[in-house]
């Protein structure tokens, strides 16, 4: 193994274990799922996550219809004040063509462009059982089989909560009807980090809140570090709502460049025809890094060094000490 790979595997190895802080060394992004860390991307760093796609949907029974098109979803976020805390702005542009198919052959096209989502929250994390995790996870010197153990400690999630506000414009081909203007949306997201490069995260969302079509969301990803660039994942997601209903899966795969260039691809499909849903992205995670950790005082500074040496006592006696003889 060069060192180039030692080193990003070090890297990563500081990603599933984020024993002190938010911040790693390399690249912390939510793609390729659409599922949220519970954790931040630390302080001063800036990132940008970007994810073209292509969409198909087909609705077989009454009312017939086909959605063909593309779009891109995005997130801009950063680490403010606190390491636990997070500001982002996240959104969804889509332009499609839709397609009504009749009996009689007439058929008619619509074509459309809008934000499918635009929202502007803020993520902080309330609960860390990594925080000093080394203290607690000393190996035992006296047991093999107590450090090959499963360890039931790591059952316990990491927990955030996040609030945002959604706007969405009027005449919204995407939102149900009625809906425009701004609406909250809040969020409880966890997340276990197992040992072999094992995380699991879950979301849950309820979105809209205080309009006629609030939804309901659950989100479980599952993702798979099995070499120091590359990771694999599967995701479920689930929506409720009157507007719209579906269950929805994910499966994909992220490969790390740089410590601050993340590329991935995943595609999206379910399993009803009311519609059908297909689509594929292709994304792109860069990470503007300014973070400075912070100095702790540990009393090693050149300051506190010069102010434990002892003082030196002055050995040069005035000549008013001595007698005339030179004797004292």
């Amino acid at each position: 193994m060069n060192l180039t790979k030692k080193v990003l595997l070090s890297a990563l190895l500081l990603i599933t274990n984020l024993a002190f802080s938010q911040y790693t060394e390399v690249i912390n992004s939510n793609r390729p799922g659409v599922s949220r860390s519970a954790f931040s991307v630390g302080t001063n760093v800036a990132q940008l996550e970007v994810g073209p796609y292509i969409i198909k949907e087909e609705r077989t029974p009454v009312l017939a219809y086909e959605v063909s098109g593309f779009g891109v979803d995005f997130a801009a976020r950063y680490g403010l004040l606190f390491e636990e805390l997070e500001i982002n702005l996240e959104g969804t542009y889509q332009n499609d063509t839709q397609t009504f198919f009749t009996s009689a052959g007439l058929n008619s096209e619509d074509k459309r462009s809008n934000f499918k989502n635009f929202t502007i929250g803020a993520k902080y994390l309330v609960y860390d059982p990594y925080k000093n995790s080394e203290e607690k996870d000393k190996p035992n010197l006296y047991s093999y089989h107590a450090n090959r153990s499963f360890k039931w400690s790591s059952l316990i999630p990491a927990v955030a909560i996040y609030a945002g506000a959604n706007f969405d414009s009027k005449n919204n081909p995407y939102t149900a009807p009625g809906i425009e203007g701004f609406s909250p949306k809040i969020m409880v997201a966890t997340q276990n980090n197992f040992s072999g490069g094992w995380v699991l995260v879950l979301n849950l969302i309820k979105d809209r809140i205080g309009t006629d079509y609030s939804d309901f969301q659950y989100i479980i990803t599952l993702t798979h570090s099995f070499d120091p660039q590359w990771v694999i994942f599967g995701e479920t997601q689930g929506i409720q709502s009157d507007f719209y209903a579906d269950n929805l899966f994910r499966f994909g795969g992220a490969y790390l460049w740089t410590k601050d260039f993340q590329l991935d691809t995943a595609v999206t499909f379910n399993s009803k025809d009311t519609p059908s849903v297909f689509s594929v992205n292709f994304g792109m995670s860069y990470r503007f890094d300014f973070h400075v950790d912070k100095e702790i005082d540990n009393g090693n500074t050149k300051k506190d060094a010069d102010n434990r040496k002892p003082k030196k006592k002055n050995r040069k006696k005035k000549t008013d000490d001595f007698d005339d003889d030179g004797s004292l």
